[in-house]
């Protein structure tokens, strides 16, 4: 694989690792959220990954695949419904039981997610880190 290739590769996944913390954090954020201007609570959301396809580009000695990778292909509601809870003085009780449909994002869930999303941006870093090293490295052989 090329360095080049390398390269485009983790930065695909970086891009990629870094929305999918900002939807985690979002999601944290709104772990209480019991009233959306969609009406009804916050749904927890997701990130869909899809295998990048492979381009191709031009080069002296004719056309390469150039890298490939991960890409978002979309961002997803989770349609399990969050649990009721009992508290008649919420605002959004319903008024004759005093149920309060609750958003179905459980932090401890999410916590693992950043943490997966987090080592698996960390990882990419140190790909990109050590490929940079090995072409300064490639470079000073030719000094």
């Amino acid at each position: 694989m090329s360095l080049r290739r390398t390269l485009i590769t983790s930065g695909a996944a970086l891009t990629a690792q870094r929305l999918r913390m900002d939807i985690i954090a979002n999601n944290i954020a709104n772990a209480n959220t019991t009233r959306t201007p969609e009406g009804g609570p916050y749904q927890r959301k997701r990130v869909v990954f899809m295998p990048r396809e492979d381009s191709v580009a031009w080069t002296s000695s004719g056309h390469q695949r150039m890298g490939r990778g991960v890409q978002v292909d979309g961002i997803v509601e989770d349609q399990r419904p969050g649990p009721l809870v009992h508290d008649p003085s919420h605002p959004d009780a319903d008024p004759d039981t005093g149920m309060v449909q609750m958003p179905n994002v459980d932090t401890v869930t999410e916590m693992v997610d950043m943490l997966a999303a987090r080592r698996s941006y960390e990882a990419n870093v140190v790909v990109i880190d050590a490929t940079k090293a090995m072409a300064s490295a490639a470079l000073e052989i030719g000094r």
